[in-house]
């Protein structure tokens, strides 16, 4: 396990033990009692926990980031696809590489605060955030050394900036599995395998590109030993030892100083990832799978992430009613009663899509928020980092507004429902002193309902 290696054994089958950069947030919950039941989903089901901020650490500071579909051939990730996006925009066919190139579709985000400026000022124009997601071809064991298709497809994957790793969990005569059976384990460890793998192969790399750095930048000759920076030793050593887990390295405890480094090798498994898991109609109903709880465990010991249990069979049947709104209800209490009639009550059992969660879900692990701008005129949704300055927001809208920006006018949204009294106006918000005015150093936050003032040319502009 030399650094000088270049070829790497496949990491084994769930022999090692989980190593001490394991988020203690994402260990198995106590509460599960059922065991064909993963660990009950915290308070807010759609932040995925400390793996969320800590993924964010090695994102590109943008607002027009992408998440992709990333997973074993006929696993749903184009039928998921062609959901999320409403319409047939993939080729959802029973054949391992349909989906050759990537299909990039947009996704309206769900938002009800968004929603309720609409029906506030019901204006013309009405523009809600989305999501840009991409549909990438299946990978298969080897596609690291270029098996099937895996050179292209890796590259795919390098292009996006988070993961939805998409697991069968599903069984189906009909639909041919690459290996010839279902077992959502091994297929974790395949997918897993081959982008560690291939992080390991280009971290190799990095030792001769950072000696050849530091030879240049100190004038040594070819000959001379080049002392590598603490940092970069540290932050490889760390690296090194999670690929060879199997675990991502976006998992990992790193020092700010690490992270810098690290964001220059644009690993593969610095991405944020979320695990999907597609289930049965039937099991997904009764929200229980004999894999569920083995797939939890499995992503816990693997540095932990958001799980997230849906099915691409009932999200199809209710999608097929989207134009009877009274048959799609119908559906959804059958389904409802289909779990009580197995004893199986309450809110966690009331059938409902997961796709509006799955939409949020990646754009928190995306670093991702919304501002609204809202007038008669037009009700618009601005996406956005986390920690964007209100300079930078106004940049989203126009250049011109970053660059003259004097102001911003802001209202909670909450203070705006609470008080507006029905009126499409900010005039009892102001009443009330909820109106706010902030400068160049203020954050943005989630929600923010917004005017920006701006001098570009001597005179001020909304």
């Amino acid at each position: 396990q030399g650094q000088t290696r270049t070829t790497h054994p496949r990491p084994p089958l769930l022999v090692q033990p989980p190593i001490h950069f394991l988020p203690s947030a994402v260990r198995p919950s106590s509460s599960a009692t059922d065991p064909t039941m993963p660990p009950k989903k915290k308070k807010d089901a759609d932040d995925g926990g400390d793996e969320v901020n800590k993924a964010a650490r090695f994102g590109r500071v943008k607002n027009n980031l992408s998440m992709g579909f990333v997973g074993l051939p006929n696993v749903g990730k184009s039928t998921l696809t062609n959901l999320l996006a409403g319409a047939a925009h993939a080729e959802a066919a029973n054949y391992p590489f349909c989906t050759i190139d990537p299909n990039t579709v947009t996704c309206v985000v769900p938002d009800q605060k968004f929603k309720y400026l609409a029906n506030t000022w019901k204006p013309p124009s009405v523009v809600p955030a989305v999501l840009k997601v991409v549909d990438i071809a299946g990978l298969i064991r080897g596609a690291s050394e270029g098996a099937g298709l895996g050179n292209a497809f890796l590259s795919h994957i390098a292009a996006v900036d988070g993961i939805f790793h998409l697991v069968r969990g599903f069984d189906d005569d009909e639909v041919v599995h690459v290996d010839d059976s279902v077992d959502p384990i091994r297929d974790l460890e395949t997918i897993q395998g081959e982008l560690c793998l291939k992080d390991l192969d280009f971290l190799e790399k990095r030792i001769d590109v950072e000696k050849e750095r530091v030879r240049k930048e100190k004038g040594l000759s070819r000959s001379s030993d080049v002392p590598l920076g603490d940092e970069f030793k540290s932050a490889y050593d760390k690296c090194d030892k999670m690929l060879r887990a199997n675990t991502p390295v976006q998992t990992g405890e790193f020092t700010m100083g690490e992270v810098d480094v690290i964001k220059e090798w644009g690993l593969l498994t610095t991405k944020p990832q979320i695990y999907v898991i597609n289930l049965s109609q039937k099991n997904f109903i009764r929200k229980g799978s004999k894999w569920l709880p083995k797939i939890k465990a499995w992503v816990d010991s693997h540095g932990g992430g958001q799980v997230i249990p849906m099915s691409c069979e009932f999200e199809q049947n209710y999608q097929d009613l989207k134009d009877d709104k009274e048959a799609q209800q119908a559906f959804l209490d059958d389904c409802t009663q289909q779990a009580a009639a197995q004893g199986l009550t309450g809110p966690q059992f009331v059938a409902k899509s997961v796709l509006p969660r799955l939409i949020r879900s990646g754009r928190i692990a995306l670093n991702l928020q919304s501002f609204y701008t809202a007038g008669p005129k037009e009700v618009r949704a601005w996406t956005i980092q986390k920690g964007c300055l209100a300079p930078q927001a106004a940049g989203v809208i126009h250049t011109d507004f970053e660059r003259g920006f004097i102001k911003a006018e802001v209202c909670n949204f909450d203070d705006f429902k609470a008080l507006h009294g029905g009126q499409a106006s900010m005039a009892k918000v102001k009443e009330a002193g909820k109106y706010r005015q902030e400068g160049k150093n203020y954050v943005m936050q989630e929600g923010d309902i917004v005017v920006f003032m701006h001098n570009v040319s001597g005179s001020k502009k909304k």
